[in-house]
């Protein structure tokens, strides 16, 4: 017998059909090897889209802290500590000291705990509102209605530096001894006699402000309610713009001249 024949159609066909899914399989595996770079690339910017808006998704809301500290004018009181919210803000300070800020969290109702260095409560207030941002001072007074007694208030602060040219001061009067103050802070080439009072009578704790003054090269003079004679002196001090500052004034237990002593914070710059 002869070898059996296809048909020539068949054959064709099937060659075909060969040729076109080895055409096939050549374009497609040149196409992949053309788009798989920018698959790549796309792949990646995808990826880092979603990783950044997953970060954005999780990151936290920042809350700004409030900045407090403490201002110690008690002649009867022991070494203190000084809480706020449970964080300690002073530790074994005593009168005359005003301590540099420290940041807890803003709150509408904070709770200020002072004790003895040694243990045991001597003073606390609640409720007190810390705004974010702001800048308050634990101010520790004695009592005038209780011998030995303690009186504890929050200070609301400056926060923000004085205008353009000027400078801010607030004055505490705790001088018990000494009483109502006069306030001078007078110009470089100027004597007392000649200066007019920045404040004048000002109480043993007064509602205390700020008040601002021009820049330039001041001597502080704090005298008795009408006495000439300056009490207390500080050196010149130069005064740029922008400045905030608080003084505490204190009577002093050591010596009858100066009868007081003057003890100055920074609140902004």
């Amino acid at each position: 017998m002869g070898a059996r024949r296809f048909p020539h159609s068949r054959t064709m066909r099937a060659m075909k059909t060969s040729c076109s899914r080895l055409r096939n399989d050549v374009r497609m595996n040149g196409a992949s090897r053309m788009t798989l770079p920018r698959l790549a690339v796309a792949a990646v910017a995808a990826l880092a889209l979603a990783l950044s808006l997953t970060a954005c998704e999780n990151v936290p809301t920042y809350k700004q802290p409030s900045l407090i500290r403490v201002i110690d004018a008690s002649y009867a009181a022991p070494a203190v500590n000084v809480t706020v919210e449970g964080t300690l803000i002073a530790g074994n300070i005593a009168q005359g000291t005003i301590t540099a800020y420290g940041a807890v969290p803003a709150t509408t109702a904070a709770l200020v705990n002072i004790t003895q260095a040694t243990g045991g409560l001597l003073a606390q207030i609640s409720d007190v509102p810390l705004a974010a941002g702001s800048q308050s001072s634990v101010f520790l007074t004695d009592n005038p209605a209780a011998p030995n007694g303690f009186a504890l208030g929050v200070l609301q602060d400056q926060q923000v530096a004085a205008a353009t040219g000027h400078s801010a001061y607030r004055f505490l009067n705790q001088a018990v001894n000494t009483g109502p103050v006069d306030v001078y802070m007078i110009p470089g080439g100027t004597t007392v006699a000649n200066a007019i009072p920045l404040i004048t009578a000002l109480p043993v704790g007064g509602t205390p402000t700020y008040i601002n003054i021009i820049s330039e090269t001041v001597t502080l003079v704090i005298t008795p309610t009408g006495v000439i004679k300056p009490s207390y002196t500080s050196p010149p001090t130069s005064l740029t713009g922008g400045e905030v500052r608080t003084v505490l004034i204190l009577d002093s237990q050591l010596t009858s001249n100066p009868p007081v002593v003057v003890f100055t914070a920074n609140d902004v710059n």
